[in-house]
């Protein structure tokens, strides 16, 4: 029996600024800060980032700090410790749990010689279908959609509930006359809305090409989003609000149809996986996001977002939204981002291509 490689961990903090500040219902942030995670052995690179985004979901960066640098102090051994990730439950700090989980599934695959979504699932998909990231729709133009359309994307997807519902709706109406065939909006309120102002926005949205409306209650009581999705002829999606107790949602129970799964926020590649099957297998639809992350951590969550394979386009497109990258991000093309057949999740260090 061939013994467990030992693997040393190596942490490189990183500040990536972005091309404009990201501005949601829930606040915003102008540069994602994070540490490359870095899984060595037998001369090969893993590669996992943790970008804490408490707002999001995950630990704060001070709790991640603590924890990947607990990881680092010593050696580990490669199976036992993606053994012992799996069977924990979710941790207090998800998004460096997550950054260790990519870099060791990363430098496992690369020492099988294998991709890491073929790793996950051997019917993985080479490409994933991936929406338009546009950001806050007063920020948005008639423009603005015509180049997505042209990109290939057949859902943008717009930030709301960050003024009036009056000035949003007509904001929507009037890019809505201008959007190009075939090109339907997804909507993300991020809590925004109190009850009354979001059946006020989903029975005014009726008649708009909306693909779906993410986080539309300020308390996301399952009664009243029940009621709601009642009203929407589109999908209402939970995201942020389920993060934490994502492993034991009850499908049968859901108020919603759709559930945003943040790999970052959930605690790794393998429990996200898990939760995505559950969901799919009771009908539920499942959207994989990222926390625009780096490269680094793009990577393994495309790939899991290939081994899953959700037809419905993927919150993934964001790599246009950071200034500098620790490396190149998937290529996107005609509305779908494409895996190459490499071994281990594609990522490459930028002193290292």
């Amino acid at each position: 029996m061939t013994a467990s490689p030992r693997v040393e961990l190596g942490l490189v903090p990183y500040r990536l600024a972005l091309t404009r500040p990201w501005a949601s219902a829930r606040g915003g942030f102008p540069a994602r800060c994070g540490w490359l995670v870095i899984a060595e052995s037998q001369g090969l690179r893993g590669y996992g980032d943790c970008a804490p985004l408490p707002a999001a979901g995950t630990e704060s960066p001070e709790m991640a700090e603590r924890r990947l640098g607990a990881l680092a102090a010593g050696a580990l051994d490669l199976d036992e410790t993606l053994a012992a990730l799996a069977r924990a439950p979710r941790s207090p700090t998800p998004a460096a749990d997550f950054a260790l989980e990519c870099a060791l599934c990363d430098l496992a695959s690369r020492l099988a010689d294998t991709s890491l979504r073929r790793r996950l699932t051997a019917s993985a998909r080479d490409r994933v279908p991936v929406n338009a990231a546009l950001g806050p729709l007063s920020e948005t133009h008639p423009g603005d959609l015509a180049r997505a359309a042209r990109a290939g994307f057949r859902v943008v997807k717009l930030k709301v509930g960050m003024t009036t519902p009056q000035l949003e709706l007509q904001r929507l109406r009037d890019l809505a006359a201008t959007l190009p065939p075939g090109l339907r909006l997804r909507l993300d309120a991020n809590g925004a809305w109190d009850p009354a102002a979001a059946r006020q926005v989903i029975s005014a949205l009726a008649d708009l090409p909306v693909e779906s409306l993410e986080e539309p209650l300020q308390e996301p009581d399952w009664p009243t989003l029940a009621a709601l999705q009642s009203i929407a002829p589109f999908s209402l999606a939970l995201d942020e609000s389920v993060a934490a107790h994502a492993d034991t949602l009850d499908p049968a129970r859901l108020p919603v149809r759709r559930i945003i799964l943040k790999p970052a926020a959930i605690g790794g590649l393998h429990r996200t996986l898990s939760i995505a099957r559950r969901l799919q297998t009771a009908g539920i639809e499942v959207v994989i996001t990222s926390l625009v992350e780096s490269a680094a951590g793009l990577w393994p969550t495309a790939q899991l977002a290939a081994a899953i394979g959700s037809p419905i386009p993927q919150g993934l497109a964001t790599a246009d939204w950071l200034r500098d990258d620790l490396g190149a991000p998937p290529r996107i093309q005609d509305g779908y981002l494409h895996l190459p057949d490499s071994a281990g999740s594609g990522f490459a260090l930028s002193d290292e291509r």
